[in-house]
């Protein structure tokens, strides 16, 4: 069944889950506020700045116009960067109220809001009035934009408090490269999804500064651990974070080139000030600013979280990456299960 989808955002992630979308057949519009990626898209069919050397399909229509890409769509998916959640979700709560309409919103933003901590399903239900929206799903998982636009097998989580919103969700996206799977957990996909970020910024200093895979694997484990006592903190189920929007995530985010967050931890650990790094990155590192989030919030609730410690203090504290890397090694040793 063909749906009308409006996908707000046209980053890597956002314009690929756009172009999947159109492939699986829907009546996709894709918006961006920048004049000349709207035109890239419309009429060369690319978006170069995001994802080079590939050409989107010509059924994904651009524009740069919210309200015609809103009007009528029976789901609108967000896919923008956490800071810009609360501006593009209220002209969407804006829209669909004046349009009188109400769709599913879908989001696949990873991070926490600076200073309130909020997720970003509960930025946008606080903008986006309940009878304007059918459900809010997050869409998480291991699922890097490049490798998908190649079509590489990839599985992700749809998580609704309402089932049948995950559901919906499934099958607009799934397809024989594409698998959803549905979870009723938001809380815990939402945790996984933004804090493995910071995890990953840890995984490139290590290598940055010649560590290998030793030192990698103790630090995702650990790490997973770090994300896990947060989330269930907050009520999210712990065994969301052994599945796809947790480990998952986790695992490529926190190995894969193709992650700004693991780039920008990379650079770090070779020396480069995270002033350098931010101007050389150009796009958002979306865990920069979670783990400022996470440690205030790890501070307030009483959480141990040693590793995003640490990597606060070299991101905000100007705190040397080796110095960090043996601070944490040499903390009193303790037992795994705590």
């Amino acid at each position: 069944m063909t749906e009308k989808v409006a996908v707000l955002g046209a980053g890597s992630w956002g314009s690929i889950l756009a172009n999947l979308l159109a492939e699986n057949g829907h009546d996709v519009m894709l918006w961006s506020h920048k004049e000349e990626q709207v035109r890239q898209l419309n009429e060369e069919h690319v978006n170069p700045r995001y994802i080079k050397d590939f050409t989107y399909s010509t059924a994904l229509k651009a524009t740069s116009d919210m309200k015609s890409a809103v009007a009528g769509a029976d789901v609108v998916l967000v896919v923008v960067p956490t800071k810009a959640i609360r501006e593009v979700g209220g002209r969407l709560g804006q829209l669909l109220n004046e349009l009188g309409q109400k769709s599913l919103i879908v989001h696949a933003t990873k991070g926490l809001e600076q200073q309130t901590y909020k997720r970003p399903s509960e930025m946008l239900a606080e903008e986006i009035q309940a009878e304007n929206r059918s459900g809010i799903v997050v869409l998480s998982g291991p699922s890097h934009a490049e490798d998908v636009a190649r079509r590489d097998l990839t599985s992700v989580t749809a998580a609704c408090n309402d089932v049948a919103g995950a559901e919906k969700v499934q099958q607009l996206f799934s397809n024989d490269y594409f698998r959803v799977y549905t979870n009723d957990d938001v809380i815990g996909a939402e945790f996984g999804a933004a804090l493995k970020n910071i995890i990953a910024i840890g995984a490139g200093i290590i290598n940055g500064l010649g560590y290998h895979d030793n030192a990698k694997a103790a630090l995702i484990t650990r790490g997973l651990t770090e994300i896990r006592r947060l989330g269930v903190a907050f009520g999210a189920n712990p065994f969301t974070f052994i599945g796809l929007s947790g480990v998952g995530d986790l695992i490529v985010t926190a190995t894969s080139v193709n992650s700004r967050n693991w780039r920008a931890g990379n650079q770090l650990g070779q020396g480069k000030s995270l002033k350098e790094v931010m101007d050389d990155m150009g796009m958002v590192i979306e865990g920069v600013y979670t783990t400022k989030a996470a440690y205030e919030l790890s501070r307030q609730r009483n959480v141990s979280m040693p590793i995003t410690e640490a990597i606060y203090q070299v991101l905000y504290e100007g705190a040397d990456v080796k110095t960090a890397i043996n601070g944490l090694m040499q903390r009193e040793v303790t037992s795994e299960v705590e």
